[in-house]
């Protein structure tokens, strides 16, 4: 069974991160009532107007948190936080389109909640995923793209025994682990590294686990990993209570 693994790399540098995890099993992401997640997408743009009170779009202290926490390692130039590049658009007026089940209520969750959320196929993973600080020779083919584009040398990244999954943290996913609409287990997650939002965060990961469970069906269960708690077991069988 695959295990969650944080390494020492990664607690280098980020000693007080907390990193949520809802692992889905025998879900069914292909129900399709699209106005039900436009609506709870909708709704959550509406939400996340509050992380945008100031002027200045990077002086907002979801926005600068991550923007600190991205300059502690190398990064492609350009990236960003996935929650920044959520708020933007909402900055924009530019909706949140729905893509499929999973992502639609992660994305709603992240907007409503302030935190990086991201999700990825269990079926695909090649052994143990590890949060960690890149090599800089994993292959990574980017979502909607064809061409390796392989990590930095100590760049933090979600990676399995086949190579990278998530480049940057949390800025851009792999090819080969995407949530899809066959998707029937999966290895949500969300992360925060402000010590002030503990409450916010775990309200995050139980509401994400909700939702899953109320339209999606299956089992989910709620893991927080940190530095004193830096493995799980993914897909130990459990039941809900």
């Amino acid at each position: 069974m695959p295990k969650f693994i944080i390494e020492e790399g990664f607690w280098s540098l980020f000693p007080h991160a907390k990193i949520g995890t809802v692992i889905c099993q025998e879900i069914d992401n292909s129900i399709r009532d699209v106005e039900i997640y436009e609506m709870l997408l909708l709704e959550a743009e509406k939400e996340a107007h509050k992380f945008l009170s100031q002027e200045e779009f990077s002086s907002n202290p979801v926005i600068s948190v991550w923007r600190e926490a991205f300059q502690k390692f190398k990064t492609k130039k350009g990236a960003r936080c996935s929650i920044e590049a959520l708020l933007k658009r909402v900055k924009n007026d530019n909706h949140i389109g729905t893509i499929n089940p999973l992502v639609d209520i992660y994305n709603s969750i992240s907007l409503c909640y302030g935190f990086p959320c991201g999700g990825e196929d269990i079926d695909t993973f090649v052994g143990d995923i590890r949060l960690t600080q890149a090599n800089g020779n994993e292959p990574f083919i980017p979502l909607g793209n064809d061409e390796n584009t392989s990590p930095y040398e100590g760049e933090i990244i979600y990676k399995d025994d086949e190579g990278a999954i998530c480049r940057c943290w949390n800025w851009r996913e792999a090819q080969r682990t995407m949530l899809t609409e066959n998707t029937k287990n999966a290895f949500l997650c969300i992360e925060s590294i402000d010590e002030t939002r503990n409450n916010e965060f775990h309200m995050a990961l139980n509401g994400l686990a909700d939702l899953v469970s109320h339209y999606l069906g299956g089992n989910v269960k709620i893991e927080v990993l940190d530095i004193n708690n830096r493995g799980i077991t993914v897909c130990e069988d459990f039941h809900l209570n």
